[in-house]
């Protein structure tokens, strides 16, 4: 695994939904923060989106939009005064199920791609939680032909269900989710994650991790692993992610800890072999001590969430 499918990996919970949606008129929907992440694409029209306390972001064709953290937000046709906005806005599940009729002028239609994600948000991993609120990629001719790729082919799954749609579902909503982060971390300027995996150093030693967690890794082996000293691989990890080789590791075992807690039904015995921790107890114990609650009530936390709207 690499650090950016894992950091998906690690959050994602359950399947996602997706919807595609045509308006026409004034129209505005409001959806509450959440705990996950939206999307929107613009197939057709024109619209506005703003976050809570946020500035509107007008949207037009060929524009995607995701909202990592589940921020609240409107989302409205384009003409539609902000504060009448605010007081007609209607709920996000029952704008999805389609506007009433209305006796309004004839306007241009838009048209949506959206959907939600169901994450975790109480273990992301760093690089999911340094992105930013909003994540606007507008469309560019020639830019991010994987991302326009993967639109048109959910566009096309949801216009007509065929066979094996419920496969081909769920894996373009996780693809379209990968190709919105992967276009971010090629655009963004000051992301610190983007700044790690592009330095050679710092990517080889977190590859290395990633791909076998559950190794005995010194820092020695790690260094070897990278081809560098270890003063300079202490140096360079700990300046681009924040922390040193050997802490991350312990983190991000912790983290995958939790993942399978969460995921899966294996006893806690098998997943410290999993992870690196000789027996359950070194797992227990360090879980405890990172999270503030034991594997047991976490996982029985976890089993009593819900998924979000949408």
């Amino acid at each position: 695994m690499d650090v950016v499918s894992d950091a998906i990996s690690a959050a994602h919970l359950g399947h996602p939904s997706s919807h595609r949606v045509r308006m026409r008129g004034s129209w505005c929907a409001r959806l509450d923060p959440y705990e996950g992440a939206g999307f929107y694409v613009v197939l057709k029209g024109t619209c506005r989106l703003r976050t809570d306390g946020g500035a509107p972001i007008p949207l037009a064709v060929g524009d995607a939009v995701l909202l990592p953290h589940g921020t609240g937000h409107m989302i409205s046709d384009s003409a539609v005064d902000a504060a009448v906005a605010e007081e007609k806005a209607v709920p996000f599940a029952r704008w999805l199920a389609g506007p009433e009729p209305r006796a309004l002028p004839d306007r241009h239609e838009t048209e949506l791609l959206c959907g939600t994600y169901w994450l975790d948000c109480s273990r992301m991993h760093p690089l999911m939680a340094e992105l930013p609120e909003v994540v606007h990629l507008p469309h560019r001719v020639g830019g991010h032909l994987e991302l326009r790729a993967a639109i048109d082919l959910l566009a096309g799954e949801l216009d007509e269900r065929r066979p094996g749609s419920c496969i081909a579902l769920p894996n373009l909503l996780d693809l379209l989710l990968v190709y919105m982060i992967r276009s971010w971390m090629t655009e963004t300027t000051d992301g610190v994650w983007p700044g790690a995996l592009g330095d050679p150093v710092t990517a080889a030693a977190l590859r290395a991790l990633h791909s076998n967690p559950a190794a005995p890794w010194s820092i020695d082996r790690l260094a070897g692993e990278a081809g560098v000293s270890r003063p300079t691989l202490a140096r360079r990890f700990t300046t681009l992610v924040g922390r040193p080789p050997m802490a991350y590791l312990t983190w991000w075992r912790l983290i995958l800890a939790a993942t399978l807690l969460r995921d899966t039904p294996e006893t806690l015995a098998a997943i410290a072999g999993r992870v690196g921790y000789g027996s359950p107890y070194a797992l227990s114990h360090a879980f405890a001590r990172e999270f503030g609650i034991t594997p047991g009530r976490y996982r029985a936390q976890a089993a009593g969430r819900s998924a979000p709207p949408g």
